[in-house]
């Protein structure tokens, strides 16, 4: 039998946009043989509808979508199997369940509900869904199929030091011998994320002695960027096939011959080397994500505020490969503050990424609300109100350009500057997303290095000069922050693996009093970083829906 696995890029609540993507992918993998389509987890209502499962009329929608799904492919030769959600069972307590639906010639064959629902970091599903209460084997073909559903592949106690759910939905159903063991996923990247999946569906392969295949979403939804990958794997754990990644893909596979060619995949980052390069997933991954949050948006531009720095520059180029040179606008607001060489380090790069770009500068704007000020700060000597009052002069500038023009402002704040406030509400922190908020500025200078591995894109002057916010005379983000060096460490170590000032300490060998200001900081901002834009997810921890914690709060940690 050969399977397809068609990995879509769905928009949530889009039932005509997903239908006419499934019903267009079932007739190619049906063109090029194939007896058995797969599609991703909720592929047919978006990935993740939140609380429009919340909504009767989102369910019936879905279930109305599926019955259009189910006449249009009835006479094609190849079986669809997706994801939808559907009303569930009214004395389940919930809304709705997670189903996986196998159709073929117009009939309804099997729905299989998701088992293992997930409730940490980004997901919620415990709040939406009723749990399936068993599983079934289906013949078909001459094949047993096992249906999975994303998590339910997840739980093998062989693989995982420790395990999240007290039962094994795999272990479970192959007490039921299939020969096939299907899983429809929308597994969101992160780096490192699709060395964990392979390896962990090789050892459930090998395990169980069962070739396996996964359909994975691709695409950016708000926050979550998935990145396709899919494949089909012997039950040595072999690869036989892999879809693209980060893009639309049909990937065919023959479960008898098991034969099948995969194609390269970028590289993850290493996570064991701190001073790595970004790799090419990386920006892939960022540039996925903004092209599809501006698209789905409704949107087709953006500007950029350009300073003359790196993260700016790396916003830039990020934009320039999502929508295209002639979308994106770089803005320069130079101060009275601002070098020379930051307007000509804009400039360039602007003419390096073939984008317009256009001044506005401050001075005067910034004197007009000072004298506005003066009366009410007599007696005061100037602080950062100063400072800021020149960001939010910028940020005003940028929102009447978005308004005035339907154009997305993309913010160019990076993680470790969300982290520990070095950023200002209302200021640099306005705009629709922020497109390297999970990255620490460590890996915006790796993955802008990787940006010109071809050639220069990004100005040396950029790439080498000191951070400065030039907010006051000779200013440099090393005059309120640890050297980058030191403060990413801390706020990786923090941040995404919340362990203690003490183990930071003894496992990087920093003095206490650092790690200790750095802890303070994070803490104490806490609701500038609930205030900000999206935040595109690339890390296993990053800010946002995934991690939460008060505003009203004194943590003793």
């Amino acid at each position: 039998m050969k399977i397809a696995l068609a990995q879509a890029n769905p928009t949530v609540g889009d039932f005509t946009g997903n239908l006419a993507k499934i019903i267009s992918a079932s007739q190619r993998a049906a063109g090029s043989g194939a007896r058995l389509t797969l599609f991703p987890e909720l592929s047919l209502c978006g990935y993740w509808p939140a609380d429009l499962l919340e909504k009767p009329s989102f369910l019936d929608r879905c279930v109305s979508a599926l019955d259009e799904l189910r006449q249009a492919t009835a006479s094609l030769p190849t079986a669809v199997l997706l994801g939808v959600a559907l009303p569930a069972p009214a004395d389940s307590g919930k809304c709705a369940v997670n189903a996986a639906v196998l159709l073929d010639k117009g009939h309804i064959l099997l729905e299989q509900h998701k088992m293992l629902l997930p409730f940490y970091d980004v997901f919620d599903e415990q709040r939406y869904f009723a749990p399936a209460t068993s599983q079934q084997v289906i013949d078909f073909e001459g094949e047993r199929l096992a249906i999975t559903i994303c998590e339910d592949a997840w739980n093998d106690k062989d693989f995982w030091p420790q395990r999240l759910y007290p039962i094994d939905p795999v272990e479970d159903i192959m007490r039921q011998r299939p020969t096939l063991l299907l899983n429809i996923s929308a597994s969101p990247f992160w780096h490192g994320k699709r060395q964990t999946r392979y390896r962990m569906l090789a050892a459930l392969a090998q395990r169980h002695r069962i070739p396996v295949f996964i359909c994975n979403q691709v695409g950016g939804n708000d926050s979550l960027i998935f990145d396709g990958s899919s494949f089909g794997m012997t039950a040595a754990g072999t690869l036989l096939a892999q879809a693209a990644s980060f893009r639309e893909d049909i990937v065919m596979a023959d479960s008898a011959a098991l034969d099948g060619v995969p194609i390269p995949q970028p590289r993850d980052w290493d996570e064991e080397d701190r001073t790595a390069e970004e790799t090419e997933a990386a920006y892939q991954a960022l540039v996925l994500g903004t092209r599809d949050y501006v698209l789905k948006t409704g949107f087709s531009k953006v500007l950029i505020g350009l300073s003359g720095g790196i993260d700016s520059a790396l916003v830039a180029a990020i934009a320039v490969d999502a929508l295209g040179a002639e979308n994106v606008l770089g803005v320069g607001m130079p101060s009275q503050y601002s070098s020379t060489g930051s307007v000509d380090d804009s400039r360039q790069l602007a003419t390096n990424l073939g984008i317009r770009f256009e001044t506005l500068p401050i001075a005067a704007l910034y004197h007009e609300f000072a004298g506005t000020l003066d009366p009410l700060f007599t007696g005061t000597s100037p602080d950062l109100t100063e400072e800021n009052l020149q960001s939010r002069i910028r940020g005003t500038l940028l929102m009447a350009l978005s308004n005035k023009f339907s154009t997305l402002v993309l913010t160019t704040g990076n993680k470790s500057e969300m982290a520990v406030g070095y950023c200002t509400l209302y200021g640099d922190m306005v705009g629709a997303l922020a497109v390297i908020g999970d990255l620490v500025k460590t890996r915006v200078y790796a993955l802008a290095h990787w940006v010109n591995r071809k050639g220069e894109i990004i100005p040396r002057a950029i790439l080498t000069k000191a951070p400065s916010a030039e907010l006051r005379p000779d200013q440099k983000d090393t005059d309120s922050l640890p050297p980058y060096e030191i403060l990413d460490p801390i706020l990786e170590a923090y941040v995404e693996r919340y362990e203690s000032t003490a183990r930071i300490v003894a496992a990087y060998g920093f003095p206490s009093s650092v790690v200790e200001h750095v802890v303070r900081l994070v803490e104490r901002t806490e609701y500038k970083r609930q205030q900000a834009a999206p935040v595109l997810k690339v890390t296993a921890k990053s800010f946002g829906m995934g991690r939460r914690f008060p505003i009203a709060a004194r943590a003793q940690v």
